[in-house]
């Protein structure tokens, strides 16, 4: 079974690691990796390199990624995208393809698939996040996509919802929950070692993103966390860089400012997947915007001041405490952090994600791609109601 895997950024790489892994330890799957977007920037640290580092073989390298992050720079991305693609596609079959999240340029790569009716997985759909322009794109991409699996009992029910059938959707939980599993975590002297960083001094783990919906107030969101950091001691500040978003690279550009005028901010462009883990396994907190405040945070517990609305919609677990962006209510947020641990939580799964997605690629996809008449495209398919 010839499968593609669209990976745009550090992000969803990290989280497709597992399921490369189960893939190539089967020889009934030929995995090919096509690698777009922010993963061959320089600016945003050529994140390829961990793919490659990880022994897996990169087929395509596909430059998408645009200059500029205002709004045309980003709709020029996404139909230069979708034209990089499309040339792709028109050379090069696969009996599926798997898209991960939320992204604009992976919903422009998916859009471009649909043309040519080749049959598409989804990652991570029937979530919310109504403070950022990523929530349009991953209801698009469920909409594009024929099998889907989700992360809970709760999201699956959404993708039923949008999609108007049951079949197809499957809630495997979090293959971020595989990760955490699975790999082997750094102790804190080898992160030190690895990283430079004393994780035995108390530490906010800080990942803060654009507000994609009301990019226009983004420079004074920033501007208030850096004025609520600038008056909050007793931490170290371990900032990592935002993604390639509307204003993304304003905000880079005020972060990274701060952390050279400020001693005990340090800045990283990526960790990696383990040195990102283990980062926030020994951290005190985790301050901004970031899904893995909700996810991978859920798995320690870690206590998250959730900050502003790009995430809003995620279902609220009980170590998240919702901030607006004012330097006060930032301030007051990290003082009232409690101090107690937070019970154990089990929300996104058990650490099987992986395994299950590829017993249902073997068991259920393809039986049915084989039975599927030549050159007819799922789309059209009738799938059953709803139960």
């Amino acid at each position: 079974m010839k499968i593609g895997i669209l990976t745009s950024s550090r992000a969803d790489y990290s989280q497709y690691y597992p399921l490369l892994l189960a893939l190539a330890k089967d020889p009934f799957f030929k995995v090919e990796i096509l690698a777009f977007g922010s993963h061959l920037s320089q600016k945003h640290g050529y994140t390829i390199t961990q793919i490659l580092e990880d022994k897996f073989e990169v087929r395509f390298r596909l430059q998408t990624l645009a200059e500029g992050d205002d709004p045309q720079s980003i709709d020029t991305s996404m139909s230069g995208t979708i034209a990089v693609f499309a040339e792709l596609w028109a050379s090069e079959t696969f009996d599926l393809v798997f898209a991960f999240g939320d992204r604009y340029e992976m919903f422009a790569a998916c859009a471009s698939l649909v043309a040519f009716g080749m049959p598409m997985a989804h990652i991570h759909g029937g979530e919310t996040t109504t403070g950022a322009i990523d929530n349009v794109f991953r209801h698009a991409i469920t909409q594009m996509a024929q099998w889907h699996f989700t992360t809970t009992e709760v999201y699956r029910d959404k993708v039923i919802q949008m999609k108007g059938a049951n079949d197809g959707v499957y809630n495997v939980g979090a293959l971020s929950i595989d990760n955490l599993y699975a790999l082997p975590l750094l102790s804190m002297a080898e992160f030190r070692e690895r990283f430079g960083i004393d994780m035995s001094v108390p530490s906010i783990l800080i990942t803060f993103h654009p507000e994609t919906i009301a990019f226009s107030k983004n420079e004074l969101f920033v501007e208030q966390l850096i004025a609520a950091l600038r008056e909050t001691s007793g931490y170290q500040f371990i900032i990592t860089m935002p993604n390639a978003d509307t204003g993304g690279n304003m905000v880079r550009k005020k972060l990274l400012q701060f952390i050279d005028d400020t001693e005990h901010a340090i800045g990283v462009e990526s960790f990696g997947t383990i040195g990102y883990l283990s980062c926030m396994k020994y951290a005190s907190l985790m301050l901004g915007n970031t899904s893995s405040g909700f996810l991978e945070a859920s798995f320690f517990p870690k206590y998250v001041i959730n900050l502003g609305t790009r995430q809003s919609g995620r279902i609220l677990t009980p170590n998240i405490i919702t901030c607006a962006i004012e330097k006060e209510k930032i301030k007051q947020a990290i003082k009232d952090v409690p101090a107690e641990p937070i019970a154990a939580m089990n929300l996104y799964g058990d650490g099987t994600a992986a395994k299950r997605i590829a017993a249902v690629l073997k068991d259920e996809v393809w039986p049915r791609l084989q039975k599927a008449p030549a050159n007819e495209s799922l789309h059209g398919a009738q799938f059953k109601t709803p139960q």
